[in-house]
């Protein structure tokens, strides 16, 4: 499934923290690497308005950008059989430069840190993988760079991943793809389901219709929940992955998401950015927002085609 893998750079050390993680999957995979870096042209502000750089200086900058893009290459090339590729693009919006790239190549994933240091460091954070969770239906593997240096020798291994799901099929979607990166690794798997958090009136602990006995809605919620999660993961056993449950109530669904994964010690959350009910903020909203920027480990972000 994983056979094209696609990592921007942005020239700073930060940014090529995504590079071991990508190596790990190239090399389990089979795949090949493609490293992309865009250029973007920039301007000086002035008193009197904006000023274009000169013509030699914007080529100078370039000329570096593209002798970065070479070292790299030629970097991942001497650290193992894994093929690698590479293409320099000019933006200027960096996220739909990735993005057309992505799709024109065939990218299976994009996996990329969340920000990165130097002059491109503001598109990061908040703008190009922000965008590109938004937009792109490549799959995404967001990594959280740490100060240390990069170690291109290191196997980064991906043991234990955390899915939430909220019930519907379309937050299902995220379990092929998770499943197949998981695999490569002989991951195990947690499905983490939280409820008392819906925006669905119907399905509010307050009004959710009681049992036959009277059982309180919220007792009845958990019932249905651990229901519906043995359902999935007998799906899922019959196919040999290794699957446990968790559930969870709250009424912060992020703060819910972000302690089951330290509790557990997971090593990779994923997430469907397209789903129903307690999850449905998590397309674009703060749930996802909050879950990826308070993240200790990568995030998988999974959106469904022509959604």
């Amino acid at each position: 499934m994983y056979r094209s893998l696609l990592v921007p750079l942005d020239g700073s050390a930060l940014g090529e923290q995504a590079l071991p993680f990508a190596l790990s999957i190239a090399r389990r995979a089979g795949a090949t690497i493609n490293l992309v870096r865009v250029h973007v042209a920039y301007a000086l502000m002035s008193g009197d308005g904006v000023t274009s750089l000169s013509y030699q200086w914007v080529a100078e900058l370039m000329e570096q950008e593209r002798a970065y893009l070479d070292g790299i290459t030629k970097r991942l090339a001497t650290a193992g059989s894994v093929p690698v590729t590479s293409k320099f693009l000019e933006g200027p919006v960096i996220a739909e430069a990735l993005q057309h790239h992505a799709t024109a190549t065939g990218a299976d994933l994009i996996v990329m840190t969340t920000h990165g240091r130097g002059p491109l460091s503001r598109f990061w954070l908040g703008s190009v993988a922000d965008e590109l969770v938004r937009r792109a239906t490549t799959p995404v593997l967001l990594v959280r760079p740490q100060e240390a240096a990069v170690d291109l020798a290191s196997d980064r291994v991906l043991k234990h991943i955390l899915i939430p799901l909220d019930g519907s099929t379309l937050s299902e979607q995220v379990l092929e793809p998770a499943l197949a990166l998981g695999n490569l690794m002989q991951a195990d798997y947690t499905l983490l389901h939280v409820y008392g958090l819906s925006t669905d009136p119907a399905l509010d602990p307050m009004t959710y219709p009681l049992a036959g006995g009277g059982e309180p809605p919220i007792e009845r919620m958990r019932a249905d929940t651990e229901s519906y999660l043995a359902q999935v993961v007998e799906r899922l056993k019959e196919k040999g992955f290794r699957v446990q449950t968790q559930v969870a109530q709250g009424h912060h669904p992020a703060s819910a998401i972000l302690d089951a994964a330290q509790s557990l010690g997971v090593d990779l959350m994923a997430l469907e950015t397209h789903g129903r009910r307690g999850l449905t903020r998590l397309l674009l909203g703060s749930v996802a927002d909050k879950v990826i920027r308070g993240a200790s480990v990568p995030m998988f972000v999974h959106r469904s085609a022509g959604n």
